[in-house]
């Protein structure tokens, strides 16, 4: 199959990994890059031989390329992807889809207007932990569904990137950052929510860099930092999540579901492996469970490979726009729960993606 040709905007912190990753794909070639930092671009196209650093408007006038892999910050989602699909290029973003409900919505309508595929992540989800996990499910090993609990608990970013303070604005946040992961592998699990409650605030007005080259710096946090919410699932499931930036010591991330017949703990859903636990009623122990898949590394671009072949073969691929969107919803209704005082019903539904029918493989360097 002839790869499909992308090229990659935005060269920062997480791009290192995608320029990896990418490169060990069969079924895409990334042919240029672009920053608005052009000598950063330059650097990642000289360490990852990517033929060309380029602006992004030129790429968007480049026929070869057929799909851009946005992978700007969380505020420029949205012009980045909007810009991408009115010239006739297929769209993969980093998440969150975008940082307003509206823009999430306007992609979508572009993307469709056009016939062109949208795809987001995180990808997370096709990994070896959660494919697992899933087919668990189905095969109803733990009994009916009927509860679930999630927590990520941090410090917050200013301990380790090198320029946070995007985070503490208007469109990030604990909930917008790392709520996909949960989210996007909840909706994979059970299916689409049907209405939240939440409960969010700011604990601490400014946030102080620790992090190099920016150390000392002050930022003045715009968006609630510690966020408790109650999802009810259209399949009468209800999970907890909690997301927060404000927890100064805490245990590993926790996310469990209890069935009628057992519970399964699952992963970090910021990892694609394991481990994975099954405790049955009649078990006095949890039994870790074989992974059924080989993607268990940081195989971050996958969903990449994935949309691919739906570009090259037709079909849906599971880390698709209107999932994304769907989580876009529920983390901004949390977010007016806490505002409002009350349960906000979602709007948006999706489709549960399908299980992995085959390995997407990366090849080794």
């Amino acid at each position: 199959m002839d790869p499909v040709r992308a090229a990659v905007v935005g060269c920062g912190n997480i791009s290192g990994t995608y320029f990896s990753n990418l490169s060990r794909l069969e079924n895409v070639c990334v042919i240029a890059c672009s920053d608005l930092v052009m000598a950063r671009a330059q650097q990642q196209a000289d360490k990852f031989q990517v033929p060309g650093a380029r602006r992004y408007a030129d790429l968007l006038e480049d026929p070869e390329i057929e799909m851009i892999i946005n992978l700007t910050v969380p505020t420029a989602h949205a012009e980045v992807s909007l810009a991408a699909l009115r010239a006739g290029k297929s769209l993969y973003s980093e998440k969150p889809l975008a940082t307003r409900r509206k823009d999430g919505r306007r992609i979508l309508r572009e993307a469709a207007k056009r016939n062109l595929l949208v795809g987001c992540a995180p990808d997370t989800f096709l990994g070896g932990g959660f494919q697992t996990a899933r087919k668990i499910l189905d095969e109803g090993t733990i009994g009916r569904p009927i509860a679930a609990s999630a927590a990520m608990l941090s410090r917050g970013p200013e301990h380790w990137h090198p320029d946070p303070a995007f985070f503490y604005k208007k469109g990030g946040g604990p909930l917008l950052d790392i709520g996909p992961y949960y989210l996007t592998a909840l909706v994979m699990l059970f299916g689409p929510v049907r209405r939240v409650a939440g409960l969010g605030k700011i604990s601490h007005p400014y946030r102080t860099i620790l992090s190099e080259p920016k150390k000392g710096k002050q930022v003045k946090v715009k968006t609630p930092t510690h966020i408790d919410a109650l999802l009810d699932f259209s399949e009468g499931i209800s999970v907890t999540l909690t997301t927060s930036f404000d927890i100064w010591e805490a245990h590993p991330p926790s996310f469990q579901i209890h069935g009628t017949q057992g519970t399964l703990r699952l992963p970090d859903p910021n990892t694609f492996g394991g481990p994975l636990f099954l405790q049955k009623e009649i078990q006095d122990e949890p039994e870790e469970i074989l992974l059924e898949s080989k993607n268990i590394d940081n195989c971050r671009g996958i969903g990449v490979a994935d949309m691919a072949n739906a570009i090259r073969n037709g079909g849906r691929h599971r880390a698709n726009g209107e999932m994304a969107y769907h989580v876009l919803e529920i983390m901004h209704a949390i977010l007016d729960s806490s505002a409002k005082g009350r349960h906000i019903d979602l709007k948006s539904s999706c489709a549960r993606p399908a299980l992995l029918d085959q390995e997407i493989h990366m090849a080794d360097n």
